[in-house]
């Protein structure tokens, strides 16, 4: 919690800093790259950066985090950074660096607000920045303890023991181990950070999500082809695609994602669209190996047929289920011959099917996907928190739905 003496003038000057946040926040990064360039190797995506992505989700969890501790001060805001941690133990992040963030933003708030930055202005400030540094430090601290891992040793060697067309744009990297370890147990829906050495000896961070059930020896994930329409062409997902072949050797982390399969026994409900496939079909092999029972229903919508990535995994497993059911939306509106329930044309209209009573949504794919089927199913009646996303790169959500 804030103190007496911080809380009311974070109260004050919070509009301010939300207004000039985001100049803040670009600033921040361009000033802590140059005095820190070795975190631009391993630890933070240039592709990110060079999106904006990285400022404007670190603008928003700042902005929330602080007005959350104005707003409710009785209640720790501290449910903001679960995913933030489990992204930052997925890279090996360690507590020391907070204190190089906490350097640059302050240089930054300063840099930007100029003479607004009172003594008092940046001790409140100073405190808001700790008080949600060390909740992520407890947060990794446990995740980390969890896994019998330190930052350092989040990291695995993995070969390359197949390499799967899956559709033109996605390849399928199914990893087997290369020493004597156990294979550390993934939860459904989670991901794992790749770390590979670019061209210009730079290390470049990316996560994936696990889409196939752990069996003790593999791990399988997926990656589309990313073209940057105007923009640079995604430098991880090309690189994958063009250069690491079967027998390469890979640089992977542990499993980490907050957003798991309930086990609660309440129906589930996947809805997804493109690549945001990827965690489903994870959370779906898992209920195959678990011989599950739920009730499964499972929505994806897709350009056509054969931009369905994992289309043959996804259908097997679905068939493998007793009570799950498939529907697909493909914009060409084609009609599949594969043994699906429904296949409707045009972009996905949850009215069109059936959906069971008192289920456990979970959505994936981009957010202009995602939105307005958060929106739908808030007005049919679906409690927010039975509704869950996975979001690819910075969440640059969550801010908002909090």
């Amino acid at each position: 919690m804030l103190s007496n003496t911080a809380r009311p003038v974070v109260a004050a000057t919070l509009p301010v800093v939300a207004q000039h946040i985001g100049d803040i926040t670009q600033r921040f990064y361009k000033h802590m790259f140059a005095e820190h360039p070795e975190l631009l190797d391993g630890v933070f995506n240039r592709g990110n950066q060079a999106h904006g992505d990285q400022q404007q989700a670190l603008a928003g969890s700042i902005a929330a985090f602080a007005g959350g501790l104005v707003q409710t001060p009785e209640q720790s805001p501290d449910h903001l950074l679960n995913r933030i941690a489990h992204k930052h133990a997925s890279l090996g992040i360690r507590p020391d660096q907070y204190r190089i963030v906490h350097d640059n933003l302050m240089w930054a708030i300063v840099d930007v607000l100029g003479d607004a930055v009172t003594p008092e202005v940046a001790a409140a400030w100073d405190e808001v920045y700790w008080l949600m540094a060390n909740a992520l430090i407890n947060q990794e601290r446990g995740l980390y303890s969890a896994r019998g891992v330190t930052p350092e040793t989040v990291w695995r060697k993995w070969e390359v023991e197949k390499k799967i067309k899956e559709t033109a744009d996605v390849v399928t990297f199914v990893l087997k181990r290369v020493d004597d370890r156990l294979v550390t147990t993934s939860l459904p829906g989670q991901y794992v950070t790749v770390l590979m050495t670019m061209p210009d000896g730079v290390r470049q961070p990316r996560q994936y999500s696990l889409t196939r059930a752990d069996d003790g020896e593999h791990r399988q994930f997926s990656v589309k082809r990313v073209h940057g329409g105007g923009e640079p062409d995604g430098e991880m997902s090309n690189f994958l695609h063009d250069s690491v072949e079967v027998g390469d050797v890979l640089t992977v982390s542990l499993p980490y994602g907050d957003v798991v399969l309930d086990d609660s026994g309440r129906p589930v409900v996947f809805a997804t669209a493109g690549i945001g496939i990827s965690p489903m079909a994870g959370m779906l092999s898992h209920l195959v190996q678990a011989e599950s029972r739920l009730p499964i229903t499972m929505l994806h919508a897709d350009a056509d047929e054969a931009s369905f990535a994992l289309r043959r995994q996804v259908v097997s497993d679905i068939l493998e289920l007793p009570n799950a059911e498939l529907y697909v939306w493909y914009d060409d509106g084609a009609v599949t011959n594969e043994p699906v329930t429904g296949v409707f044309p045009g972009l996905m209209d949850i009215e069109q099917v059936e959906l069971p009573d008192d289920a456990v949504y979970y959505m994936c794919g981009p957010l202009a996907f995602m939105q307005p089927l958060r929106n739908r199913l808030l007005e049919r009646g679906v409690p927010p928190q039975d509704i869950q996303y996975e979001v690819f790169g910075p969440d640059l959500w969550q801010a908002d739905l909090d």
